[in-house]
């Protein structure tokens, strides 16, 4: 059973189609994508999800039921747009916002007290939020969003505004809190991220889904039969006319090549081997960044 089943929702405001039934499912204990440009209608759809704005019509499921009110205190939400309370003290902040998720004061304090040590926080506790650069900021409001242990986990956009350093460290905090049990549904325009830590994805554009799937089985899916070619010494590789042709590239290390259609890969390394020294060939699958430029293009 699925964590989260979106089935066939749709939303409309004032003659704009957000949402043109869309489906969504999240398996449970699973770092999930949801991909699209600007105005596709990632936001809308978490908002329905997070119970925050209603769906025209379509249904929201969690372990299979439909979702109610109660069900908040099990979700944590970081929204693309962020929001603290600028003149309270970090502690105080975050203590606070933990008690409105239902947390006794002594383990909201004692929570705290843990998450400002991981980041490197503890000497700020006491300080007002306004006080803080933005970057320890984006991880004060983290920390409010998963003191919790909610079941779901929501981030929009969640490393905007940390630079390379940090947003590393909040890669691994979302591995761990999934290891721990957490469901994680994961807005962001950051292809590389998505790679590292999404199982899956859906891709929206123009209001519907247009590609959903494991993130292996889509790379698998849009690969352009090219191969990464090494050879010994400062051989050159050369094209073979109806075997490949030789496909410039600075990004690889190596001969990137692109076989011909009706070629196959055996034919191609028997040519290599005949003419070369061949010390390996590898499969060159696109980047979710290529996979989704395409896409969206694609459904322009």
């Amino acid at each position: 059973m699925n964590f989260i089943d979106v089935n066939g929702v749709v939303k409309q405001y004032d003659g704009h189609l957000a949402l043109d039934h869309v489906g969504l499912h999240v398996p449970q204990g699973a770092i999930y994508g949801l991909l699209g440009p600007n105005g596709a209608g990632k936001t809308s759809l978490i908002r329905i999800i997070n119970r925050i704005t209603r769906a025209d019509s379509g249904t929201v499921l969690l372990n299979g039921r439909e979702m109610v009110q109660d069900d908040i205190a099990n979700i944590g939400y970081l929204p693309e747009e962020r929001g603290l309370y600028k003149k309270i003290k970090v502690a105080d902040e975050i203590v606070y916002l933990a008690r409105l998720k239902g947390m006794p004061k002594p383990l909201a304090v004692s929570e705290m007290e843990k998450w400002l040590e991981r980041f490197d926080l503890t000497e700020w506790r006491n300080r007002k939020v306004e006080e803080l650069s933005k970057g320890m900021q984006q991880k004060v409001q983290f920390i409010t969003t998963v003191i919790h242990r909610p079941q779901l986990l929501i981030f929009d956009e969640p490393f905007s505004g940390f630079d390379p350093v940090n947003a590393e460290q909040l890669k691994r905090e979302i591995i761990q809190l999934r290891d721990e049990g957490s469901t994680i549904l994961f807005s962001t325009h950051n292809m590389a991220s998505v790679e590292e830590i999404c199982e899956q994805i859906t891709l929206i554009n123009h209001s519907r889904v247009v590609l959903e799937g494991k993130v292996a089985d889509i790379k698998r899916q849009h690969k352009k039969n090219l191969f990464v070619v090494n050879v010994a010494g400062e051989e050159k590789v050369e094209p073979k006319e109806g075997l490949f042709e030789v496909v410039p590239n600075d990004d690889v290390n190596g001969t990137l090549i692109k076989l011909a259609t009706g070629a196959t890969l055996r034919d191609a390394i028997a040519h290599l081997n005949e003419h070369h020294t061949l010390t390996g060939i590898t499969e060159k699958l696109p980047s979710m960044h290529e996979i989704f430029i395409e896409t969206v293009q694609g459904n322009a």
